[in-house]
């Protein structure tokens, strides 16, 4: 698969106000002291299994929700949020998965200022909907602004970005995953966010610091199926 118009957005968080979000399999990861709440647009393209034609292959965008954890001493990736903008991907990764997968409605375009995004989960089998519910709801406009450029080891932007391992508990134990690729070919980024209930709709604390923001325009890489671990 090959991830295209992509933008991190990273916020700092109270790690007390996280670390009860997370199951007891996975620690929560701090760098100097804060927790990191992340969120990502993106659209996947060529996604498929590996050697099959063109024509069996799809795309569709992707928003996703994660923090930074370690099991075992290992160092990954948890997903609060996954929301797909393809009710077939989406149906089809929550049946195969445990990962907290998500219909949405998506709109992915251009402008003159940049990429625009907006992404509203709908309801689904797999999730309860209430009347006090917090609809998930995100739009922003996003465009490059500096040079690409590769983090280097020990940086923080090494630390949000170069993960290739995400975690998922199951009953009891912990299921793990893979994604391979070339270090992310980072830019800075400007961003204009117009609208966010991510963090409210999966119940998870508001930032109330300046996001680190960075765009990576494209990237081939490959992901594993899940596997058991304990």
């Amino acid at each position: 698969m090959t991830w295209r118009h992509g933008l991190f957005v990273h916020w700092p968080v109270d790690p007390e106000a996280l670390r009860t979000q997370l199951p007891d399999q996975v620690t929560l990861e701090t760098r100097d002291g804060q927790a990191w709440l992340s969120v990502l647009p993106f659209v996947l393209t060529d996604v498929g299994i590996r050697r099959t034609p063109s024509p069996f292959r799809t795309a569709f965008a992707e928003l996703n929700v994660r923090t930074y954890v370690r099991y075992r001493g290992d160092p990954g990736l948890f997903f609060f949020s996954i929301d797909i903008g393809s009710s077939l991907v989406a149906t089809l990764v929550d049946l195969v998965t445990r990962l907290p997968v998500s219909r949405a409605r998506m709109r992915v375009s251009g402008s003159d200022e940049g990429i625009v995004f907006s992404s509203t989960r709908l309801d689904d089998a797999s999730r309860t909907a209430s009347a006090d519910r917090v609809p998930a709801q995100f739009a922003a406009t996003y465009r490059p602004d500096g040079p690409v450029f590769t983090p280097e080891p020990e940086t923080l932007a090494y630390w949000l970005v170069e993960r290739r391992r995400f975690y998922a508990p199951a009953n009891g134990g912990v299921l793990a995953g893979e994604i391979a690729h070339e270090p992310w070919p980072l830019q800075p980024a400007t961003v204009t966010i117009h609208e966010n209930t991510l963090f409210a709709a999966n119940d998870l604390p508001t930032p109330a610091a300046d996001p680190v923001v960075h765009f990576c325009d494209e990237l081939s890489m490959t992901g594993s199926i899940l596997r058991r671990l304990s």
